[in-house]
């Protein structure tokens, strides 16, 4: 295929995994951030977080020169025709997400537009809600450019669906793909330019108009979380019932066709950047359209009860938390990422320490960010070994393969008191229940 200049503005997860992997594909790529040690360390071929295969492919990308990280969006408009904004939009605090960036990066593309002739194509991949495509970027995009939308420059909303720990497989793998357009000629170049990329691996794509688009990305997380509130919910009831296991219930429903058995493990709730942010800022968009989301609503409560339930069974085991050492293993919110956000190994440190527990933590690669976030407060270790070291009681929290190799002599063996409470439900309960006390999410006693 020929080479194609794209420009990727936001070198977060989802825009460095797209810009290495259009690479990966032999087009030319300006990664574009104002984060100068972020920009430094790509040109080195250092991604600034952990994702498998991330860093072999970065390194590749930029020593065949078919990467350049820079600072100047301009220089990146001027020699590029197609560009990708992958910037955050965080939360605020009423759940409404924070547009600041997309934003400033739609005022900075229409000037550097305002420089340039030619077509190019604009494509938002940043989660936004309905609506901000096509009455906010389109506006700055045109009064910053003194051109027009359709004629003189194209704009699609492309959501990305990328797994945190699989992104880069993702992005050159996906299951589908959806466009929403602003016209057809914009709609039209993006289509091309996919089916140049994924050739005769080009997935489904679904065309659509902008805040169509724009919704899709919310209902689809929406309803993985529910799915996840929703097999916690049946867990939590399995644990009141004798000789029941939510891993056999959700293996039997999973076996429906209409169900699948997609997210449907059962275990502390779900984290990271996308499913809490994203359901929060539904509901509020919502409520501002003057409707209350009570389903979601009770998905959200159900979720940030979880954390609570690890505790209650901690306690429920070893009474009196304060004083006693608990060890907690993993603290990324999922496995194969060191990504902390809304990771649930903070609400659950968090209420040891109010109960006045001391903490030890382990994880293969987050140990840094949590540095960032429990300071000294709690202790870290070098290893799982180490880790569950005179622990009182040891909670799984991030299902990290290497803690799947763990046997039950690993706790009987170093801890003070082997007790074990399951929260992803990686291990045997008849093997472990045999050697040691162990409790696991959604395991009827």
């Amino acid at each position: 295929m020929g080479q194609q200049h794209i420009s990727v503005i936001g070198m977060g997860y989802v825009g460095l995994c797209t810009a290495v992997g259009f690479v990966d594909k032999g087009n030319k790529i300006f990664a574009v951030d104002k984060d100068h040690e972020k920009v430094n360390s790509i040109n080195k071929g250092l991604p600034p977080f952990y994702e498998p295969e991330l860093e072999r492919s970065l390194q590749k990308a930029t020593k065949g020169g078919y990467l350049k990280a820079i600072l100047d969006l301009e220089e990146a408009i001027l020699n590029t025709d197609v560009t990708f904004i992958t910037v955050g939009t965080p939360s605020k605090a009423d759940g409404s997400i924070n547009l600041k960036q997309i934003q400033d990066s739609a005022t900075e593309i229409g000037k550097a537009l305002n420089k340039k002739s030619g077509y190019q194509l604009i494509v938002v991949k940043s989660t936004v809600l309905p609506g901000t495509t096509e009455n906010i970027v389109k506006p700055i995009l045109e009064e910053q450019s003194n051109k027009h939308c359709g004629s003189d420059f194209g704009l699609c909303m492309n959501p990305e669906f990328l797994r945190e720990g699989s992104a880069l497989y993702d992005t050159l793998h996906p299951d589908r793909i959806i466009i929403g357009e602003y016209d057809k000629k914009s709609g039209d170049t993006l289509e091309l330019l996919y089916q140049k990329f994924y050739a005769e691996e080009n997935p489904p794509t679904l065309r659509t108009n902008l805040p169509t688009a724009e919704l899709i990305k919310y209902a689809n997380n929406a309803f993985l979380a529910t799915k996840i509130s929703y097999i916690n919910t049946i867990a939590n009831v399995c644990e009141k019932i004798p000789r029941t296991d939510i891993t056999t219930v959700a293996e039997g429903i999973g076996l429906d066709e209409r169900i699948n058995p997609r997210f449907l493990r059962a275990g502390l709730g779900y984290g990271g950047s996308c499913f809490p942010k994203d359901l929060k800022a539904l509901i509020a968009f919502a409520k501002q359209q003057n409707y209350v989301p009570t389903m979601l609503q009770s998905v959200q409560k159900v979720n940030d009860d979880q954390a609570k339930h690890a505790i209650e069974l901690t306690k429920k085991e070893v009474g009196d938390l304060s004083g006693k050492k608990i060890a907690i293993l993993g603290l990324s919110f999922k496995p194969d990422t060191d990504d902390m956000r809304e990771a649930k190994s903070i609400q659950i440190i968090n209420q040891l320490l109010d109960e006045n527990a001391n903490v030890t933590a382990y994880d293969p690669f987050a140990v840094p960010n949590a540095k960032t976030i429990f300071k000294n407060r709690i202790n870290y270790a070098s290893s799982s070994i180490n880790c569950l070291k005179n622990a009182d009681c040891c909670i799984i929290v991030t299902e990290w393969e290497e803690f799947k190799q763990l046997k039950p002599e690993d706790f009987t063996q170093n801890m003070n008191q082997p007790i074990l409470i399951d929260g992803r439900r990686i291990y045997n309960p008849k093997t472990f229940s045999k050697k040691l006390r162990f409790h696991a999410i959604g395991l009827g006693q």
